[in-house]
C-alpha cells in the first residue's frame, strides 16, 4: 500500500461520508485541480483532530486535525513524473500559502518527491517567526532527522531550547546528537545564567556522550541549583556518561543517586 493509500485509510476513519466523497472526488482530478482542492479543502473537511498510534512513512500523525490530514493527501497525489512541472506547481503552493496551508506543506516534506529539493523550505521554516509553522518542521517530522546537515540539525535543536519548547519530541534527537551542539548548549548556558536566567533542564540529555571539561564544569554548576530539575538532569548526565570526572562527582551526591530518575520527568 502505498503512502497516499495509506493516508486515505486514515481519512475514512474520521471523515464523514460528504467529506470523503468530495475528497475522493477531487483527488483524481489535474494537478491544477489538486492545487485548488488542497487551497479549499477547510470549506469542505472539518478540524476534526486525529488521534491516532499509527505513523506512516515515520511521520506521527496524532493531534493533527483532519483538513490537515487531507491537504497532504492531496499533495501525496501530485504527479512526480515531471520534476520540472512537479516541483513548480509545489512551489506555487509554497510562495502563497497562509500558516495552515504552509503546515500542511511542511508536514508533508517526508512524501513529497526529489527529497533534496525542498532543503532551502525545509530551514526557512527553521528560521519561521510564526510558531506552527516553526512547528511542523521541528516536531513529528522525520525530515530533518533524515536530510539536514548537522549545522541544519543544531539551529533546529537550539532554536526550540531558546524558545523552551519541548525539544523531546524532535524525531532522532539522541541519534543526532553531537558534539558541536552540545558545546552550544553549554555556551547557551553560560549567556543564561550571566543574564540571571536557566535553560530548559532536559536540554542537558544532548550533552552526555560529549562529555569535557568545559560541560563538566556546567553539570557541577547544576548540582548546587535551587532547581530540582537541574539536580535531576545532572544526575543523568552523570550516570549516562563516560566522563570519570562525572561519576566521581556524581558520588558527591548521593541523595541523588540513590532517586531513579529520567528524562521524561524533565518533558513538559
Amino acid at each position: 500500500m502505498s503512502f497516499s493509500e495509506q493516508i486515505f485509510e486514515k481519512i475514512k476513519e474520521f471523515a464523514s461520508p460528504k467529506e470523503i466523497s468530495w475528497i475522493e472526488a477531487k483527488s483524481t482530478g489535474s494537478l491544477q485541480s489538486l492545487q485548488t482542492a488542497f487551497v479549499a479543502t477547510p470549506r469542505f473537511v472539518s478540524k476534526t483532530t486525529i488521534e491516532s498510534a499509527d505513523s506512516i512513512n515515520n511521520v506521527d500523525i496524532n493531534n493533527w486535525t483532519l483538513d490537515r490530514l487531507v491537504r497532504v493527501y492531496f499533495l501525496t497525489k501530485f504527479d512526480g513524473s515531471d520534476k520540472e512541472t512537479y516541483t513548480k506547481a509545489l512551489d506555487t503552493l509554497f510562495e502563497t500559502a497562509e500558516n495552515n496551508e504552509a503546515v500542511a506543506l511542511i508536514s508533508a516534506l517526508p512524501f513529497l518527491a526529489f527529497s533534496d529539493y525542498w532543503m532551502l523550505r525545509a530551514t526557512d521554516a527553521v528560521r519561521s517567526n510564526i510558531g506552527l509553522v516553526f512547528d511542523a518542521i521541528a516536531f513529528q517530522n522525520p525530515y530533518p532527522m533524515q536530510d539536514f546537515s548537522e549545522l541544519a540539525w543544531n539551529q533546529l535543536v537550539l532554536k526550540c531550547i531558546f524558545n523552551d519548547k519541548p525539544i523531546h519530541r524532535i524525531q532522532g534527537l539522541n541519534e543526532r546528537a553531537n558534539q558541536e551542539l552540545a558545546n552550544s548548549i553549554s555556551y547557551l548556558a553560560h549567556e543564561r545564567w550571566a543574564a540571571g536566567r536557566t535553560i530548559p533542564a532536559q536540554a542537558w540529555r544532548l550533552v552526555s556522550k560529549f562529555m569535557n571539561e568545559a560541560i563538566f564544569e556546567d553539570i557541577c554548576t547544576l548540582f548546587v541549583s535551587q532547581n530540582q530539575n537541574d539536580q535531576i538532569a545532572a544526575t543523568l548526565v552523570c550516570t549516562e556518561t563516560d566522563f570519570s570526572a562525572a561519576k566521581e562527582e556524581l558520588k558527591k551526591h548521593q541523595e541523588l543517586q540513590n532517586e531513579t530518575f529520567s528524562w521524561s520527568m524533565l518533558e513538559v
